[in-house]
């Protein structure tokens, strides 16, 4: 039986990589902000912080493990404080590095972003790429990667650049969207949504993390999805295969992301500078190096795990409106003058 230490085993994702774990029969520990529910003869649920050396030194003392998953972040869109989002995601990290290294646990596998550029791509992003951060989060990830390459003779650090990680109950910002749907309301679009912009289904991140266990260096992987469509063409299959009665309403570019981040500068929209500069560019990784590396295969395609996530939220909407004590991404993100458009759609 392997032993798994999960930070951020409470959110989205990691409650996904932890189901999967313990079904393989694995031991599972969890460090989490938020309280865990989850219940499982081998794992074991810590509402705790990252940055809490007590709390990792006590962990050293009951546990080892054969890997670490570091799946835990703080977005920007969830906190206020942007000093407590830049502790969190980096000095989280390098707590992360050093407390692997005194474990003994010779394994950690980061999840990083695609928010470490913020412009539009009319080629498939490399490994090789420089990022470009263009708000906190973004450099707060890139300062991730920068610190495990900093341990990389001590520690074996797989880093995956993830665009937006897409299952059944991934909701925040997409939470937006589908509200939209379900209300058959007009979907707004910045451009002509003849953009492409990749995800990456929840379940092919966690078949590429378990087949980095097996991968004995410090790297980088880029990771998302194939085939990737237009924005219209993702909508259109959502609405059109949900019944919904949603039409795309494209606005002129140039004026609506001024708007947008007029909006955010005033406080009164979830949408900050990642997103607004994102919304209407494109955005596709070059998965080469994994594919060949870590022999990885995606299975779905952005509509598909689209389709899936909105069609959890349509049939949970009453519960999911009622979460409280939950990470962001299992949440409905607050609409803030978005709720204004809304009703104006």
């Amino acid at each position: 039986m392997k032993k798994y230490l999960i930070t951020g085993g409470a959110g989205f994702y990691g409650s996904i990589l932890k189901e999967v774990l313990l079904n393989d029969g694995d031991f599972v520990v969890s460090v989490d902000l938020e309280p865990d529910e989850y219940v499982h003869k081998n794992f074991v649920p810590i509402k705790g912080d990252i940055r809490d050396k007590k709390l990792l030194n006590k962990l050293n003392e009951e546990y080892k493990f054969d890997a670490i998953f570091h799946c835990a972040a703080l977005l920007a869109h969830e906190v206020k404080d942007k000093n407590e989002l830049w502790t969190s995601n980096v000095d989280g990290t390098e707590n992360m590095a050093k407390f692997a290294i005194k474990n003994k646990c010779k394994k950690l596998i980061f999840v990083s972003s695609n928010c470490l550029w913020g412009k539009s791509f009319n080629y498939p992003v490399t490994e090789e790429e420089k990022p470009d951060p263009v708000e906190i989060y973004g450099r707060s990830k890139l300062m991730g990667e920068e610190i495990l390459f900093k341990y990389k003779d001590k520690l074996n650090s797989v880093i995956f650049r993830s665009p937006t990680i897409i299952d059944e109950g991934r909701l925040g910002l997409l939470s937006l969207l589908f509200e939209f749907i379900d209300d058959n309301k007009k979907i707004p679009i910045v451009g002509n949504g003849e953009n492409r912009y990749q995800f990456i289904y929840a379940k092919d991140m966690v078949q590429a993390m378990k087949q980095a266990l097996k991968y004995n260096k410090t790297a980088i992987f880029n990771i998302g999805s194939e085939n990737v469509k237009t924005f219209n063409e993702v909508y259109e299959y959502v609405i059109k295969k949900s019944g919904s009665k949603s039409r795309l309403f494209h606005f002129p570019k140039a004026p609506m992301i001024a708007a947008m981040k007029t909006c955010f500068a005033l406080h009164i929209s979830p949408l900050g500078p990642y997103q607004y500069k994102m919304i209407s560019s494109s955005f596709i990784f070059d998965t080469s190096k994994i594919k060949k590396e870590l022999k990885f295969t995606p299975t779905l395609t952005n509509e598909e795990m689209l389709y899936k996530a909105y069609m959890y939220y349509h049939k949970n909407r009453k519960e999911i409106e009622n979460r409280e004590d939950v990470s962001a991404h299992k949440k409905n993100a607050k609409m803030g003058v978005i709720k204004l458009l809304k009703w104006m759609m």
